[in-house]
């Protein structure tokens, strides 16, 4: 018998009054304790470690992104969303119908009464000859464990094995024996709870089993990866629809962490779609790759000049979301803009806002990227009466950088078509000029995770293109037959810096690596 005990910090809970993502609230430090299973003939057990869901910070604000999706333009559940969080059929099935209602309660940019509360603790044993998997969960005391919660188990990686039945029965769910039906393209398992009663800890007592016994190491391979000692394969988070006017304390306090937290998310999402890249690619950078100048703090301190300079630099900017593996609280951001550059960053951000918008209908990039530049612009709008400083303006910075660097993306991929068209020209061909050169960063920095850096190619023949003196009389020298002598080369003799933004728990820094893009080509 395999059994399973791991732990979060604390429960997580959500402001859905207002545009908001995940805030950790520690509940107690983090420890991992021991939790057991009264001792029978045919129960064994042993412990698996686990270390929390990817890209923890944005876990719970992703989800949120997948129920807004779910629902189609005729207000109906799309076939694709059955599938994806395993519901069988949507006549009537109770996870159908609260997955219809979490849709509705993320539709536009409010959460409204949407919260969502991790386990403190899960246990997981084999039991009997069957192969019946228990899953025994942990909740922290929580008032709105009187409503009728829905439980959402999300896959590490996507099952495999074909399509499984597999059924779920506990006194915690309503109805008490639930079915599921895992597919290639399920990415969540969505069950319905019961309302608790009172505001005491509890334990939830779930016991999962295939139709078929036989099915047992199927089922393992689901829950645990089927292999004794593996992480387990699932997160487990509970949902919560709270009725309007309900004790709203844990709220007020976070909310603009949170909002700042949804802001950073969907960012992260939207560059990952309009690049048509995973953001999951994504780590840290290997610090000894590339020379870089000393980083920069973009805070309150950060002065008019290297704010104006970022505002207006023609520099590819690469986000980086490396911290985001393991669970904290954002750092929230502000900035100090003077009247006349906040003004500059408004008709610089309203712009190109206009020329992203433009791309997306252009290169048919989706309807999802389009709503999501519409949350960003709702999270990152100046409130009324601009304060003297604030997080709106950090926002509206980022978001500006961040489409700034999607719009030469797209410039890029542009200029690339025109030449391949333009390639049968022999003379352009030949002559020594820019060419374009994407490279992969891959596994090293953020988003985007590739960068066209260009590269030089073509002839130095008389005449010589863009060359210097020594070039000049260099390229003479070897056209009167003194071959020993190396020829002028195509080289770049001019460059444009790459911009790296650092998004982590400690704060916002900006680190420049210099003569990165090649943007002019020479003899020499």
């Amino acid at each position: 018998m395999l059994c399973l005990d791991f732990f979060y910090c604390g429960a997580l809970m959500l402001c859905c009054t207002s545009p908001c993502g995940a805030l950790l609230i520690p509940a107690h430090k983090p420890t991992l304790t021991e939790h057991t299973f009264p001792s029978t003939e045919t129960s064994s057990a042993s412990t698996v470690p686990h270390h929390g869901p990817h890209n923890a910070a944005c876990f719970v604000d992703d989800i949120f992104a997948v129920l807004r999706d779910v629902v189609g333009s005729d207000g109906e559940l799309t076939n694709g969303s059955l599938s994806q969080f395993g519901i069988c059929t949507a006549s009537g099935s109770s996870s159908g119908s609260i997955l219809l209602e979490l849709a509705k309660e993320t539709s536009g940019n409010q959460r409204h009464g949407l919260e969502a509360l991790h386990p403190t603790g899960v246990l997981l044993a084999e039991e009997g000859e069957r192969g019946t998997h228990i899953l025994t969960f942990d909740l922290p005391p929580f008032t709105l464990l009187k409503l009728s919660p829905a439980l959402l188990l999300a896959f590490k990686r996507p099952p495999t094995g074909g399509i499984l039945d597999v059924t779920f029965t506990s006194q915690s769910l309503h109805p008490h024996t639930q079915t599921v039906c895992i597919l290639g393209e399920t990415r969540y398992i969505l069950l319905t709870g019961k309302a608790q009663e009172g505001n005491v800890h509890l334990k939830w007592r779930i016991s999962v089993e295939m139709k078929s016994p036989d099915m047992s190491q199927s089922l393992k391979d689901i829950l645990i990866g089927g292999k004794s000692g593996s992480n387990i394969s699932m997160v487990p988070l509970l949902l919560f629809i709270r009725e309007r006017g309900t004790d709203t304390r844990y709220h007020h306090s976070s909310s603009l962490i949170s909002s700042h937290t949804s802001f950073l998310c969907e960012l992260k999402r939207f560059m990952g779609d309009v690049l048509r890249q995973d953001p999951r690619e994504s780590s840290s950078l290997l610090q000894d790759s590339l020379h870089s100048l000393p980083p920069l703090t973009l805070g309150l301190s950060s002065s008019d000049a290297l704010l104006a300079g970022l505002i207006n630099s023609s520099s590819i900017t690469i986000f980086s979301f490396s911290s985001w593996s393991s669970v904290f609280q954002l750092h929230r951001g502000e900035l100090a803009l003077s009247p006349a550059l906040l003004e500059e960053l408004k008709q610089r951000l309203e712009q190109t806002v206009g020329k992203i918008m433009k791309v997306i209908r252009e290169e048919k990039v989706g309807q999802r990227a389009n709503k999501s530049l519409g949350r960003l612009k709702d999270l990152s709008a100046f409130p009324l009466k601009e304060p003297a400083a604030g997080d709106s303006q950090y926002r509206a910075f980022i978001l500006l950088k961040a489409l700034q660097t999607v719009a030469r993306a797209y410039e890029v991929q542009r200029g690339q078509r025109a030449t391949r068209a333009n390639a049968n020209n022999p003379v352009r061909a030949n002559i020594c000029g820019l060419r374009s050169l994407t490279v992969s960063l891959e596994k090293r920095l953020g988003l985007p995770n590739t960068v066209t850096i260009n590269n030089c190619h073509g002839s130095c023949a008389f005449p010589v293109t863009n060359g210097n003196n020594h070039a000049v009389l260099l390229n003479l020298h070897i056209e009167s037959e003194n071959v020993d002598e190396r020829a002028p080369c195509c080289v770049p003799v001019a460059y444009d810096a790459l911009e790296v933004v650092d998004l982590n728990e400690n704060g916002t820094f900006l680190s420049i690596k210099p003569d990165v893009v090649a943007k002019e080509c020479g003899c020499r």
